[in-house]
């Protein structure tokens, strides 16, 4: 009898400890559940107030302040809801030998490596919730704010399929270009000068296109005129150009002579006042020539950064139906957020999004490693400072060439802006997304390979020389089929 009661007390117990677990993790499921869906929910309306405010114009700068922090919570929110839905995931073999030993280090520093625990996780999301929760609790004012800004024409934003198909982020700094623009300055003097500074590749050129394009803009001027340095000194000669109301963009790839700088400004001076100048640098020293306080564009932030990364390589498939392939997306974004451009984000997301195979993606990830560590050791460099030198690199891992293959970068703002003989011209086209898919696919002797072809203005070309005999291809050696002649006077010139 002893014993009976004692199997009974036992089975009892064990019911309900095993009750106890089973309510204790459902519980911790439905929370989880409703943070996921209240994070879901508060980036939906964040998104919303973002994509109205990128369709009016905004001169507040208090609003533009919070629009950027508004942006910059949306872009948190979005990156930790995709980290947290593949925390659980099991990593196979090949996935542990390519993610793992790097995995993100700001998801380790910020909200935990994937191998924390289930607690701090939830720690974690809560903490990105809370801070997503205020600034949108704090957004209604700005909203109300909004609903008096002029409205811009409208664009399809439904009709495209990838976000490479219009300007993404910088809400503030084109609403700041734009302000600059439109506003109607003091009659008399000179026109004001605004200079736009960034580092290489960052997306000087592609901002001033997206505000040139702008309709308002283009009913304003009678003309856009694009000079480059060298032109500066040469435009007094052109005054026929400058008639009426101009805007004048000036891309500077150096210090502008002093000289030169004071003949253009005496030009200026002679200009209709209503005109405005915005000047392209890379230089900072570049400030000390504008008239208006500058615009400086940094490297976006790592959350915005990898969202525009993982759109740009799922597309029109939603990163949510593909778990592991989102845990190496966020690997890749990492790796080149800190070390390569946005060029590069675009140039491989173009690649991955033709093939949504977690063991192709998988081979991007260790080709691209394998890639930068072939050229650290042939000429003691990172590929994207070889890149901006327009020094060779070598491409034969990357593109998993059986044979040796190098690329001189032709430019490193694109070939849009290099003249190239008519022998270069006659050269094949090849683009890199067929080179990586077919290797086969490469043709006998020289050719161009296209790297990569942006979808928004200017539409550059990035376009470069792949040498037959490439494992001999000497340091120094002059690009084939580049003029040597002086640049011409006027770079571009686009009546209204």
């Amino acid at each position: 009898m002893e014993h009976a009661i004692s199997a009974v007390t036992g089975e009892l117990a064990s019911r309900f400890v095993s009750f106890l677990t089973n309510k204790y993790h459902s519980s911790r499921a439905y929370s989880e559940e409703k943070l996921l869906a209240r994070l879901q929910q508060l980036l939906l309306r964040a998104r919303t107030v973002v994509e109205e405010a990128d369709g009016r114009y905004i001169t507040n700068s208090g609003m533009l302040a919070q629009l950027d922090m508004v942006a910059e919570a949306m872009y948190r929110g979005y990156w930790a809801l995709g980290a947290f839905r593949y925390r659980s995931l099991q990593q196979t073999p090949m996935e542990e030998e390519q993610v793992s030993d790097s995995y993100p280090k700001r998801f380790r520093t910020v909200h935990g490596s994937v191998r924390k625990k289930r607690a701090t996780y939830l720690a974690d999301l809560k903490g990105v919730l809370e801070s997503l929760e205020y600034v949108v609790c704090s957004m209604t004012e700005f909203v109300v704010l909004l609903g008096g800004c002029d409205r811009m024409l409208c664009r399809p934003y439904d009709a495209y399929l990838y976000n490479d198909n219009i300007m993404f982020g910088r809400h503030a700094e084109k609403q700041k270009l734009l302000n600059f623009v439109l506003q109607h300055g003091p009659p008399g003097g000179a026109p004001a000068v605004l200079p736009l500074i960034g580092g290489p590749a960052v997306g000087k050129r592609t901002l001033v296109a997206h505000v040139c394009k702008n309709e308002r803009v283009r009913s304003q001027f009678s003309s856009i005129l694009h000079l480059n340095g060298d032109c500066v000194s040469k435009i007094a000669d052109h005054s026929s150009l400058l008639s009426g109301k101009v805007l004048v963009v000036v891309e500077l790839v150096s210090d502008v002579d002093h000289k030169n700088w004071v003949k253009f400004c005496s030009t200026l001076a002679s200009m209709d006042s209503r005109s405005k100048v915005i000047i392209i640098s890379r230089c900072k020293s570049s400030e000390k020539l504008g008239t208006v306080k500058p615009i400086f564009l940094n490297t976006l932030p790592y959350e915005e950064f990898n969202y525009l990364f993982k759109t740009l390589a799922f597309g029109s498939e939603d990163p949510a139906q593909h778990p592991r392939l989102e845990r190496i997306a966020d690997e890749m974004a990492r790796e080149l957020h800190s070390d390569w451009s946005l060029i590069a984000a675009n140039l491989r997301a173009d690649v991955m999004r033709r093939n949504l195979d977690l063991h192709f993606w998988l081979c991007m990830l260790s080709r691209m490693r394998r890639f930068v560590e072939r050229n650290f050791s042939m000429f003691g460099e990172h590929p994207q400072l070889l890149v901006l030198r327009r020094h060779q690199i070598d491409v034969t891992d990357f593109l998993h060439s059986y044979s040796p293959l190098r690329v001189i970068p032709s430019c490193t703002t694109g070939s849009s802006r290099t003249e190239i003989t008519e022998e270069r011209q006659l050269l094949p086209n090849v683009r890199l997304g067929d080179l990586v898919a077919d290797p086969g696919a490469r043709p006998q002797g020289d050719f161009n390979v296209v790297s990569w072809e942006s979808r928004v203005p200017p539409y550059t070309s990035f376009v470069h020389f792949v040498p037959s005999c490439a494992p001999g291809v000497a340091e120094d050696t002059p690009l084939p089929g580049r003029k040597r002649s002086a640049q011409h006077f006027v770079c571009s010139y686009m009546s209204i």
